[in-house]
């Protein structure tokens, strides 16, 4: 029998839609609290591949992305998506949404979210969490998958995704270097 082998931490990304740009300092500071001091923050960019948050949010509706300078273990994407959770909430204003939080966990290969929604091309991963591989890296690009959103197909997306990746090959020589 082979033994067990801790996995290689990873780099968490967050997509933020946001609707009350007001918010996105406080929005920044509390992430910093729950997952450590970014290293990445993309531009703000017009959300417009679908119209699903604009009831519950507002609009006119922006994304931007955040990655995080501490690696974390990806078998902790669920309690992650539990506390950004939370973190919606409390921008919420009369229970509607104001920020939509969508982390994931960036490796070498691919690109994770999290979701709270059940479907066949996801695994369950902890307390009502799953995980699903929303792009591959392969020839030196992300590729979408058959079940990827429009956004995340995106060329920008999968740019900005690429730029993060950057930091996090960055990140894993350091560590190697440290190592030796």
């Amino acid at each position: 029998m082979a033994a067990n082998e801790l996995f290689n931490r990873e780099k968490l990304v967050t997509g933020i839609l946001i609707s009350r740009l007001e918010y996105r300092e406080d929005l920044l500071t509390a992430l910093k609290a729950d997952f450590g001091p970014p290293d990445y923050i993309s531009e703000l960019l017009d959300f417009s591949f679908s119209r699903y948050y604009d009831r519950e949010m507002g609009s006119p509706i922006m994304r931007f992305f955040v990655s995080f300078e501490q690696l974390v273990e990806p078998d902790r994407l669920a309690a992650i998506k539990l506390i950004t959770g939370k973190i919606e909430g409390s921008f919420a204003e009369k229970e509607n949404r104001k920020v939509n939080l969508d982390p994931g966990i960036l490796s070498l290969s691919r690109f994770i979210l999290a979701s709270t929604k059940d479907s066949s091309h996801r695994i369950p991963l902890n307390s009502g969490i799953y995980g699903e591989i929303t792009l591959m890296y392969e020839k030196n690009e992300f590729r979408p998958v058959e079940w990827t959103y429009p956004d995340y197909q995106s060329e920008k997306y999968r740019l900005i995704l690429k730029e993060i990746r950057t930091l996090y090959v960055r990140q894993l020589k350091q560590l190697s270097e440290m190592l030796f």
